[in-house]
This record gives C-alpha cells, structure tokens and sequence, in this order.
C-alpha cells in the first residue's frame, strides 16, 4: 500500500478543517518540510519549534507575521512589537510589561466579568451560537474598553479585525478589504491617540502616551502615534481572536469529552489547568512565520537563508516526544513535561497572555453555570477559514434541562 503524498498547505480548506493528521505525518516523515509551491519551511517537533521561537537570530520576526510579508526582502516598516527582534524588541518589550503587570490585569476582572456577565445574558437560554452569540462578542469589547475605544466604535473594530485576518482557501495575502479594514482601524486609533494627548484618562491609550522607552543609543524617548496605534492594532487583534477561538474551541472539546467537562462541573479549581489544556490540545494560533537569517542545518536539511520557516505550534503541542498521550484531551495532565507553546515561547511569548487567561477563564465559569448540560448541534458547526487561527465560526448548542 502507498501512502499519499505529504502537502502541508497552510491555505488549503484541510489544513482550516484541522490538521492533526498531517502534523503527525510531519514529525514522523518530514521534521523539516518544504513546500515547493509556496517556497517555504515548516518545523513540526515540540523540540525544534521551541529552539526556533528562543532563536531570534536565525529566526527572525522583523519581517513580518505572515507568508506574504516574510518572504518580502523588506523588513516590515511597522512598528509592532511583534515585528522587532532584540534589541529593539527588548526596549518596547520592558515597556509593555510596565503596562501590563499582573495588578493592572487583576483590576479588570471586573470589567471583564460584567461584560462576559453582559453578553451571555443576552442570549437564548434554550440555545444559542457560543460563538457568533457570545465569544466573538464579549472580547474585543473587554480589549477595547482596556485600551480606551469610545463604545461606539468597539463592535466595529472587532469586525475589522475578522475581516483583515480572513483567508478564502489558497489565499495567501490579505484581501483588498482587509487592507482597507486596517487602514480604517489605524485611523481611529490615530484619531483617539490625539485627543488623549490633548485629554489623558484612565486608560491603555493614556499610559502608552505617558510612558517612556530607552531606545538602543540610549537616550529616553517617548513612543510616537504610529507606534502606540501598532499597539493598539496588535492588542485588539490577538486578544479578541485567541479567547473568542479558545471558546469555541472548548465548546467544541469538551461536547466530545463529556467526562472532563464533568470534572469542571464537579471542582471549579480545575478550569485555570482546562484553560492550558485547551491552548496545548487546539491553540487558536497554530502557527508563527519567522524568517531565516542564515544557513542552518536541522535533521539533515539545510534551510537556506531568507525563507519563510513556519513554525508549527498546533503540532509541537500535540508531539508525543513532548506530551504523554498526546492526542488525548486531559486536563488533569502533567504540566511540567513540556513547554505549552499555545502563546508562543521566548522574547515573543504573548503580551495578552494573562488576561486571554483570566477572561477565558472566567468565561468558561459562567458557562458551566449557565449550561451545565448542553449538545452541539453539529451540523450547524461552521470551521473558521482565517491567517494562522484555528477554530470555529458558529458553534450552535442547545442548552438540556
């Protein structure tokens, strides 16, 4: 019997519809994998994945998040800290931790909770999409009163966000519509930086304004507009797509595991070790592209300079070399046998990271609350088709008696 041909094409509808076989074959077959028709490569082993996130100088993210930004010869000219290698990074990376200390994300709990409390509220309590009614909702509304968008303004920028982020299947740049959707975000972002430099308030928008940065040469600079919309752009993005997907996602997981949803339901301390679970078994972020600074050599495959390397973080966290069981959903699970690449590793692990935590926790609470007992209505379930996000679009359930 022959075996298929190995393609991993990150574009492609089986790649959106969960790509679990193919990673396997991956790490067993194809470590280091070219695709030729996309002239890039891709890591797929927890150990080589991780070695290439701490890697920033082979593995560089100046030249952008996405194939077609990377395998460009220009570094990206915006000022992202998610586009920076050290030693810049490291300046603006100080910064942010400034901003985002664990004090500053316990004080929104309370936001966060009134508007998951608000959005779940709302829907029908005989059933409801988890996703379209509630997850793709509730987040971008907790980022943007963080940062300090006007109400009016909020829902709107989640729907920018979705729209610069889709992807139909073999579309590798961003759509003409997304172009414009980010041009339209960065816009309101340089409109609200403005007045708080005329107004300051109690918000992200205002401390970024107010902080300080010690650039390479030394000297203290403040950060300029362009660099606090960059930000501002970053932070709405990841943060509402990873806990709206993470929601989904569980809605989706533990409707196929019953009995884990039971030990939620059994012992409320559990959900902080399901929140991990959730990001090792299906990250909303499968993937990062960095691009190779030089020559290098792994498992017998030279990755010339100047390529595209995706590294593959859905399928490090599922590699058995790195995780018992590792196709197994458990939330009772050994957490120190590996490194959980869900939000990255090394200089560009997550910025957001603790409050997509504390918010998908606390969502996950008040579901157990509010549907204890509940089925996916499966033929209503739509996968999403987006940049290196996995997930779901529509999760409809009905909620059981």
């Amino acid at each position: 019997m022959t075996s298929t041909e190995l393609v991993f094409d990150p574009f492609s509808e089986e790649f959106f519809n969960g790509p679990w076989e193919i990673y396997r074959r991956m790490r067993a077959e194809a470590p280091v994998y070219y695709n030729a028709e996309y002239d890039f490569y891709a890591l797929s082993r927890h150990e080589d994945v991780a070695a290439a996130y701490k890697d920033f100088e082979t593995f560089s993210s100046a030249y952008g998040l996405d194939l077609a930004t990377v395998r460009s010869d220009e570094p990206m000219p915006a000022k992202m800290i998610i586009m920076m290698d050290p030693p810049e990074h490291r300046q603006m990376r100080s910064l942010v931790n400034k901003v985002f200390t664990p004090r500053a994300i316990e004080a929104l709990r309370p936001m966060a909770t009134e508007t998951i409390d608000r959005y779940l509220s709302a829907v029908d309590p005989g059933g409801f999409d988890v996703v379209g009614d509630f997850s793709a909702l509730f987040p971008v509304q907790v980022i943007t009163q963080m940062l300090g968008v006007p109400e009016e303004y909020r829902k709107q920028v989640g729907e920018w966000v979705d729209t610069s982020l889709a992807r139909e299947p073999g579309q590798i740049e961003m759509s003409e519509e997304g172009m414009q959707a980010v041009g339209e975000l960065m816009g309101l972002y340089y409109n609200i930086i403005q007045q708080r430099r005329a107004e300051p308030r109690d918000d992200m928008f205002s401390r970024l304004i107010a902080a300080e940065v010690t650039r390479e040469d030394g000297d203290t600079e403040s950060l300029d507009d362009f660099e606090i919309a960059g930000f501002a752009t970053l932070l709405g993005g990841a943060g509402a797509e990873t806990v709206t997907k993470l929601i989904g996602n569980a809605t989706v997981t533990f409707a196929r595991h019953p009995e884990q949803w039971q030990k939620l339901l059994d012992d409320r301390s559990k959900i902080p070790a399901a929140v991990e679970e959730l990001l090792r078994y299906e990250a909303p972020n499968q993937y990062n592209v960095r691009r190779s600074m030089r020559d290098v050599e792994i498992h017998g495959v030279t990755i010339p300079e100047g390529k595209p390397v995706f590294l593959l973080a859905g399928s490090a966290n599922r590699d058995p070399d790195a995780f018992t069981d590792a196709d197994t959903f458990d939330i009772d699970r050994d957490r120190t046998e590996a490194q959980n690449l869900g939000f990255g590793y090394g200089v560009h692990s997550c910025l957001g990271a603790a409050l997509a935590r504390m918010e998908s926790a606390i969502a996950l609470e008040r579901l157990l609350d509010f549907m204890p007992r509940y089925e996916v209505r499966w033929d209503g379930c739509r996968r999403v088709a987006a940049q290196n996000v996995a997930g779901w679009s529509h999760v409809p359930v009905r909620v059981l008696a």
